[in-house]
């Protein structure tokens, strides 16, 4: 009889991350790819072969909804099973949905997350629950809906696997999207699409469908094959660089502009540092300041302590009160002036520049620039004007460069 090299049955890719799942290098493993990148029937080859090499621990595995569990995740881990020749190890059942593993008794459970409270429902013969695995990750409802599910499956053992996969929405406000550039010690993200998989796993018919695509809608196949978040087409700034932005290149900048949009709960407050590369039309958000429940005078502390305030932060104007208190906190500010039109003009002037932003250093600028979209009526189509939410960021970067975009026009 041959015997079954497990490399043979992943890409290459995902070679290096099956020792390290088999090493329990890490706890959370989340795949986010294109179409043909094999995330799910990696999956569902490495859970039995984790089931087989640790006595005591079970599987659950999810889905948003249960009536997709069977024709999913259930059939990719018996095509798991059916791969590593395994079958005669394992006995799959109906009803309940489930897989046992013979030698044992061992269990791989299917269970739907129409009700989140379900999973604290799962009960095993012996052992614990010790992995789970949550396939089209973007459609459960969030981050603290899973962390809910996996504080009552992730007890009573002392080793965990979480397995994630997805293929990335095209928005990049969709929270999977959001969450996975969150930096986790715990976790190893593995990035897959077609061009990870060989040409004949796939077919040649698979191959020509993406180049096709490729030539007759690049955006949707960045999306679909590539796994991109390529965004709806409905971002309002989309000549943004995202990338670090270093102490010794900030010494440089010598064209320094700050802005404030004042905010207390829900909308918070927001202070925004910026450079301006007239020459390049370039804008460097520098720094900032995103708080609620914050008064004036931490906020002015705050700019202080950071030797900011001698430079002339404008401000919004409809708070001539909060202006006056940072003047007398020793910060030098002055009202932003307002006049018809002057959102809309500033905030073309705004979309015409180059924007580099630094998520690390920037996170809540970055986040707004990023995720700011025009809003869609019923039919999918934009509608003209800038939404007036989740800006708080952006309208201080206007007020900081008011002085310079009202050289042709007075704006705000």
């Amino acid at each position: 009889m041959t015997q079954i090299r497990i490399e043979d049955l992943i890409i290459p890719k995902f070679d290096d991350v099956l020792e390290d799942i088999l090493d329990h290098g890490h706890t959370h493993y989340t795949f986010p790819g294109g179409r043909g990148g094999t995330k799910s029937s990696g999956i569902g080859i490495f859970i039995p072969l984790l089931i087989t090499q640790n006595p005591g621990v079970h599987a659950a595995c999810f889905r948003r909804y249960a009536n997709t569990l069977k024709d999913s995740v259930y059939a990719e881990i018996l095509s798991g099973i059916n791969k590593l020749g395994m079958n005669d190890l394992f006995q799959p059942k109906l009803s309940p949905l489930e897989i046992v593993y013979k030698p044992t008794g061992q269990r791989i459970l299917f269970r739907g997350f129409d009700d989140p409270g379900k999973s604290k429902s799962i009960k095993i013969p012996f052992g614990y629950t010790g992995i789970t695995w949550f396939e089209e990750l973007d459609q459960f409802p969030g981050r603290k809906e899973l962390r809910k599910a996996m504080q009552s499956t992730m007890r009573g053992g002392d080793k965990f696997w979480n397995f994630e996969s997805f293929n990335p929405p095209i928005t990049t406000a969709n929270w999977a999207n959001q969450d996975i550039l969150i930096p986790k010690k715990s976790r190893l993200i593995t990035w897959s699409n077609y061009l990870d998989t060989p040409v004949e796993w796939l077919g040649e018919q698979f191959i020509e469908e993406a180049e096709d695509l490729k030539l007759t809608d690049y955006r949707a196949y960045q999306h679909e094959y590539l796994g991109m978040a390529v965004g709806t087409g409905g971002n309002v700034f989309e000549k943004l660089e995202f990338k670090t932005i270093s102490d010794d290149l900030i010494k440089k900048f010598d064209r320094i502009y700050q802005g404030i949009d004042w905010g207390w709960y829900p909308d918070p407050f927001a202070f925004v540092r910026l450079h301006y590369d007239a020459a390049r039309q370039t804008i460097y958000i520098l720094d900032e300041l995103c708080v609620n429940k914050k008064s004036n005078e931490e906020t002015a502390k705050w700019i202080r302590e950071h030797k900011y305030n001698d430079i002339l932060t404008v401000c919004d104007s409809a708070e001539p009160k909060s202006v006056f208190d940072m003047r007398s906190l020793g910060v030098k500010v002055d009202g932003a002036i307002k006049g018809p039109g002057s959102v809309e003009y500033s905030m073309k002037w705004l979309q015409r520049r180059k924007i580099v932003v630094d998520p690390a250093r920037t996170p809540h600028t970055y986040k707004e620039l990023r995720d700011y979209e025009y809003e869609r009526n019923k039919e999918g189509e934009i509608i003209s004007g800038y939404p007036d939410k989740d800006n708080h960021c952006i309208d201080a970067i206007r007020y900081a460069l008011e002085r310079l975009m009202r050289g042709s026009k007075t704006v705000a």
